[in-house]
């Protein structure tokens, strides 16, 4: 089997062919033909399965018909992220070398006047995230109404991102009578109301049941303690003793994790990089080119990068943090074992996460194997000093300030909270491995002590306060508070 057979161009047989491909994957086998045809298509598979070209290769070949007019974009393609735009983009000119196309580039992070200038001189394909899309044509200088074809593409992953409003405003802006193409690797039911409403008897193609795992992948789980010094270290000793490790990206929950690991990671010698959505547009960029290009083998990123991103030899996938929607392991673990490689995707597991574990086994139909690795090494107990304050350096580092208080007392016994009460005057706190949690306090001689109040729902149990019926010594007191008081009659 072949693209020939495809109703592709000429044009575009050719470029297909100088890039090395000789056979279309079973998405792009079975979409192609009604792109071509004028159809609504629903393409649901599983990422790394040539979604991307997909829908690339029959818009070249439609596009090589017809002249773009000013302002007035020929056809529209919403991605979630810049870094799935841009990567569209380059599919584009891989494949339209022998063509004349505009191609033009909506995303944050990017001035507005270099992109109204593409826009003003004409463009055949605008490529967009749906926030500076909406920018542009609020502002007026974009107008919708010469769209002849809309493609979403990563619509579960839009869900997610809270772009659904959005792309409800852009399908109202666009003509009625438009094609759309709509590809996806999860049906939530949100998504399924999207599609009822915006595609018009679609050509559903489903090459995977929705959130399935590809079988290239090799899948494991560990577990870990509750600290984060312990995940941390529980991690690098993965990346030591991981075999045929050639790259790997490591995913973190949150953006401020994405920074700490990274610096951590960095002081102990790894060569890695960040890669989340707080970052600027121009380190973003540079994150990922060093990664694709082998010049940094470690890049510790946010579900950014969980979808579509085309990086075909990444060998291992680390879940830092267990994602909090199951359908994002399906996205991040998809970063290996791609192109018919194999790869390995491996989750560090702490107690707080079983619950989310539950449903990514619910989700995907099989349960993730425990892997066979002892967590008792050396240091890997709380306590452990030199790694400890290796990693509060990193914390330091990434966030700018000093580690909290509740920190310090965790890692040194309480020491600090007791320093602390002697230099303001008060009690020092108990240390946590105070077993004694109710001590009364020592009673003042000859002063009875008033019951104890019960502690009060969902508050703190206030302090006791000692009663004392007459005070032993008032010599410390001026004479004119000592004077009585006469009340007035």
């Amino acid at each position: 089997m072949s693209f020939s057979h495809l109703g592709l161009s000429d044009k575009v047989l050719a470029a297909v062919a100088a890039a090395g491909y000789t056979s279309p994957t079973p998405i792009q086998d079975q979409a192609i033909p009604h792109v071509l045809a004028r159809r609504d298509v629903l393409g649901i598979a599983q990422t790394g399965t040539g979604k991307t070209a997909a829908f690339v290769l029959p818009m070249l070949t439609l596009l090589e018909k017809g002249r773009a007019r000013a302002r007035m974009p020929r056809t529209l393609i919403l991605e979630p992220t810049r870094e799935l735009a841009a990567q569209v983009k380059e599919q584009f000119d891989k494949y339209g070398v022998g063509q004349k196309l505009n191609v033009a580039l909506l995303i944050g992070g990017v001035s507005f006047g270099d992109q109204d200038m593409k826009l003003t001189r004409g463009v055949d394909v605008l490529i967009a995230t749906p926030g500076r899309l909406l920018d542009h044509t609020e502002r007026g200088g974009l107008l919708l109404t010469g769209v002849e074809l809309l493609v979403i593409d990563e619509a579960d992953r839009m869900l997610d991102m809270g772009f659904i409003p959005d792309i409800e405003r852009i399908c109202k802006l666009v003509p009625f009578t438009r094609q759309t193409l709509f590809f996806t690797a999860t049906m939530p039911n949100e998504i399924r109301r999207i599609t009822d409403t915006f595609l018009h008897n679609p050509e559903k193609i489903e090459i995977s049941r929705p959130a399935t795992t590809a079988a290239t992948v090799a899948q494991s789980q560990v577990s870990c303690g509750r600290e984060p010094h312990e995940k941390r270290e529980l991690l690098r000793r993965l990346l030591r003793e991981a075999q045929d490790l050639k790259n790997a990206i490591i995913f973190c929950n949150r953006k401020r994790d994405v920074a700490i690991v990274c610096k951590s990671l960095q002081k102990h010698g790894f060569s890695a990089g960040a890669l989340h959505g707080d970052m600027d547009q121009s380190a973003r960029t540079a994150s990922l080119d060093q990664f694709r290009k082998g010049e940094l083998p470690l890049l510790v990123a946010s579900d950014v990068a969980a979808r579509g991103l085309d990086i075909p030899e990444v060998s291992h996938v680390l879940n830092f943090d267990v994602p909090y929607h199951p359908d994002d392991y399906v996205h991040r673990i998809g970063r290996t074992g791609r192109a018919g490689r194999t790869g390995t995707a491996i989750t560090i597991v702490c107690p707080a996460d079983f619950k989310s574990l539950a449903a990514i086994e619910k989700l995907t139909g099989q349960s993730i194997p425990k892997a066979d690795i002892k967590t008792d090494f050396p240091g890997h107990e709380a306590g452990a000093g030199d790694d400890n304050n290796a990693d509060s350096g990193a914390d330091t580092a990434s966030t700018g300030r000093r580690p909290s208080r509740s920190r310090q007392a965790r890692d040194k016994g309480g020491e600090t909270f007791a320093r602390a009460g002697k230099r303001e005057g008060r009690k020092p706190r108990r240390s946590s491995s105070d077993h004694q949690r109710h001590e009364a306090p020592a009673a003042t001689a000859g002063a009875p002590m008033a019951a104890p109040q019960p502690p009060s729902i969902g508050r703190a149990p206030a302090p006791r306060r000692e009663t004392v019926s007459e005070p032993a010594d008032h010599s410390h007191l001026p004479a004119f508070l000592l004077r009585p008081i006469r009340a007035r009659g």
